[in-house]
């Protein structure tokens, strides 16, 4: 998993079908809801609202969910890693949706971004995903591999830097079952000012989508290989 976003699209384009949005560079001028550029205003009738997504019940004692991690403020691959642990960590005995942990990351987040998916409101469904987790209550895991020395990434700066970060989840039912959670390359671009803790600003986010059917089942068998035939969907985090 240890490939650029440059190198990783040309495969993807190579071998698989990008659906949906284009990865957009970070450097773009991007909107204040946490991650994506504003695509301007939408047409009257070009698409039909659907409803909001309830926001879950507060962690407890029950939950599965480890603490919030301590990140190096000072760190910007130490707070970007900290971000994916909890943006990507999810109870669903608890949680409604997605967007229950991106509240949870807001602490890694920049004040603007944080206002933002606070007055967020996630509408439609959870996916498909998110119900096979949700019948059997489960809770993820996350394994992390981060890049920050690639060539292909900016330098840092005092106030900006860019970070990767490969996310490989794992599902963990309440019934004992177990299965792929959220699987995911993220484009991280992290901001502070001088000599202030690094937060995170923007996200993009690769998207890696198993195919339906029997073809999911040999999520572990020998000879996997995660990053040959398999769709990709980008969205903005």
């Amino acid at each position: 998993m240890r490939k650029s976003i440059a190198t990783v699209l040309v495969t993807v384009v190579g071998a698989a079908v990008l659906v949906g949005c284009g990865l957009k560079d970070l450097r773009e001028e991007s909107d204040g809801a946490g991650g994506g550029t504003d695509p301007g205003p939408v047409a009257s009738g070009a698409f039909t609202p659907k409803a909001p997504v309830p926001r879950g019940k507060p962690l407890d004692g029950g939950s599965r969910l480890p603490a919030l991690p301590k990140a190096d403020d000072r760190d910007p691959t130490s707070v970007a890693r900290a971000w994916a642990t909890v943006a990507y960590g999810y109870d669903t005995a608890y949680d409604a949706g997605r967007q229950d942990a991106v509240l949870r990351s807001l602490p890694y987040r920049t004040a603007a971004r944080a206002s933002a998916a606070r007055e967020h409101v996630s509408a439609g469904g959870t996916g498909g995903d998110w119900n096979v987790w949700a019948g059997h209550r489960a809770g993820t895991t996350v394994r992390l591999t981060s890049e920050d020395g690639d060539d292909d990434l900016p330098p840092d700066t005092p106030t900006l830097a860019y970070r990767e970060v490969f996310v490989e989840g794992t599902a963990h039912g309440r019934d004992g079952w177990t299965g792929p959670g959220p699987r995911l390359m993220a484009s991280v671009k992290l901001t502070r000012a001088v000599g202030g803790p690094w937060r995170v600003a923007d996200v993009r986010v690769v998207e890696e989508v198993l195919p339906p059917g029997p073809s999911r089942a040999p999520w572990r068998s020998p000879g996997y290989a995660p990053r040959t035939g398999i769709r990709r969907r980008c969205r903005a985090c």
